[in-house]
């Protein structure tokens, strides 16, 4: 088995020197309520955008425009997001500024739904997401150590799922009972929560070194890697490559669903739609934990194949399925290799960082490659799905996923630690 410390440059007997684990529950819990209100917040930002800027006359070439530079922002500010985390003294304080930012820009977008303005507020989003992630995952080591990173990811995989699938709900209610422009406003109100859960988790508790991934008390010779060694650790540029793969496979999924649904079942194509994306959240909030306790148990490696032979899968019956009751079905497969991501992939960079003291900054070298990897592979799935039809892009899906299956099969070693203490 490989061993963590080759991939950071760290001794292994500085790992078993961290400072003792000594978050409260109260800190955990407030944790706990800080991812959720965090997917509610995160939730008003998906598709309502699209929903409520047609409403007040916007052009699609003009909401294509505003999300396209959202999206390119929100490529370009991995690295710098991670980095800035791995910087700053607290890391509770950018998590904070950066649920500020969101709110200002929910304001903006409801009051002032112009051109120059959204631009800013979608900018200001895709740029506080970008801290926002990293932050979550330095707070959660930085409490709970390495030992018991698993089950802590785990557990934020969860309460975000709740919270996002509780507030696409609500919302969605909200934006048609009232309108569109209220769930900007609502979630710009559901920030004021989320700071008050954060600030209930005690930076006294949040381990600053470890946090950023490095150790707490280095030996003698012990050095924090730069910035260029980081980015040549073989195994994360492997992990980075198999989560573009990943995204290239898995994001057109559900929009081409969606076409399909448009096409045959007008009437009820949002409504199977909501239940997909509902269906999925909850089947991540049911197994996150059992995710978690198994990644500590069986290691990373093959919670980390699984997602890909479960996505194979999935792309591939969708090929052959047309049921829409079916497809719901097999949006459980969806939940699953979620969940296994959401938990597995910061856990391995966890792993192959400890040492470092840039846990954060190789968060955003993943997050990039995540962009990339969603960015293009709608166009290329449209393409497919527009020339050879739906059947086609979904078996090219599949296909891209069995071939990152035997890349990742070939490339990615396992990095849980078993020397690694417990409460390390």
């Amino acid at each position: 088995m490989d061993k963590v410390e080759s991939f950071g440059g760290s001794s292994g007997s500085g790992a078993a020197i961290d400072t003792p684990i000594i978050a409260s529950p109260a800190s955990l819990r407030a944790l706990d309520w800080f991812v959720f209100f965090l997917g509610d917040v995160r939730v008003g930002f998906g598709p309502f955008v699209s929903v409520y800027l047609t409403s007040v006359g916007w052009t699609q070439t003009d909401i294509g425009l505003v999300l396209t530079v959202g999206g390119l922002v929100a490529l370009g500010g991995q690295m710098p997001g991670g980095a800035i985390v791995d910087v700053v003294r607290s890391e509770r304080t950018a998590a904070a500024y950066a649920v500020a930012a969101v709110g200002v820009s929910a304001l903006l977008l409801a009051i002032w739904p112009r051109l120059a303005t959204v631009l800013t507020a979608t900018v200001l989003y895709a740029g506080a997401n970008c801290v926002l992630s990293p932050a979550i995952a330095a707070i959660s080591l930085g409490l709970v150590g390495y030992g018991a990173m698993s089950e802590r990811l785990a557990r934020n995989a969860r309460f975000a799922s709740i919270g996002h699938a509780l507030a696409a709900v609500g919302m969605g209610a909200i934006g048609y009972l009232v309108s569109t422009q209220f769930v900007f406003f609502l979630t710009a109100a559901l920030t004021v929560p989320t700071l008050i859960a954060l600030f209930q988790i005690r930076t006294s508790e949040i381990d600053p070194a470890r946090a950023h991934g490095a150790v707490a008390v280095p030996h003698s010779g012990d050095r924090p890697i730069s910035l260029i060694s980081l980015l040549a650790i073989r195994p994360l540029l492997v992990l980075a490559a198999g989560v573009l793969l990943f995204h290239l496979a898995n994001t057109p999924i559900l929009p081409l669903i969606g076409g399909i649904l448009a096409s045959r079942f007008a009437i009820w194509a949002t409504m199977i739609i909501a239940s997909l994306v509902v269906a999925s959240q909850l089947v991540i909030a049911a197994i996150s934990p059992w995710i978690g306790r198994k990644a500590q148990m069986w290691g990373r490696r093959p919670l980390f194949l699984a997602s890909f032979a479960v996505l194979a899968a999935r792309a591939g019956l969708l090929a052959v399925v047309s049921d829409p009751y079916v497809m719901i079905v097999l949006q459980i497969l969806d939940g699953v290799s979620a969940a296994i991501f959401a938990t597995v992939v910061p856990l391995i960079v966890a792993d192959i960082t400890r040492g470092t003291g840039h846990f954060n900054l190789a968060l955003g070298v993943v997050g990039t490659a995540l962009g990339v990897g969603a960015s293009i592979s709608t166009l290329l799935a449209g393409y497919v799905s527009d020339r050879f039809g739906s059947e086609t892009a979904f078996l090219a899906l599949a296909a891209t996923a069995a071939v990152a299956f035997v890349i990742m099969w070939i490339g990615i070693p396992e990095t849980r630690g078993d020397a690694l203490p417990v409460d390390a």
